[in-house]
């Protein structure tokens, strides 16, 4: 039968990692605890480094403080490779990112004039021709029709 809670792992981390799908110590064996721990933050919770430790103390079945050094520095090396393979990127360098997209694709939109497409706006008169703007209607007094 599957170990249902993991060593060193409180209650909301314990949610997180069930959000990612690692819901037992298996989970937690087959999926290594650098994975994991990038799942966590990838998902956007803010984890801290001794949720990896508690993590790889639960495999070796052990508290998360008495990790050896040597282990703590493997994580984090494991860690700081696997972030540099594949950056994870917060929400607001999403959300730049994304900005960065629409201000050029607006830009390359804005290039091209709305009536030389055919587009009409607001202010053009109804009975006007496509592609004829207010103002080009042929009236000698130059008075509009809605004064």
């Amino acid at each position: 039968m599957a170990s249902t809670k993991i060593r060193n792992v409180g209650p909301k981390s314990a949610a997180w990692l069930r959000q990612v799908g690692v819901r037992t110590t298996e989970d937690l064996t087959r999926v290594g605890p650098v994975e994991a721990f990038l799942k966590v933050k990838r998902a956007g919770f803010r984890p801290s480094l001794n949720l990896l430790y508690a993590m790889a103390g639960a495999m070796a079945d052990c508290h998360w403080a008495e990790l050896p050094e040597a282990r703590k520095q493997e994580l984090l090396s494991g860690l700081e490779a696997a972030e540099s393979a594949n950056p994870i990127r917060t929400r607001w360098e999403k959300a730049a990112a994304a900005s960065e997209r629409a201000s050029r694709n607006g830009a390359d939109d804005n290039e091209t004039d709305s009536h030389a497409s055919g587009e009409s706006s607001l202010f053009d008169s109804p009975d006007a021709e496509p592609g004829e703007s207010a103002g080009t209607e042929s009236d000698p007094g130059g008075a509009s029709r809605f004064e």
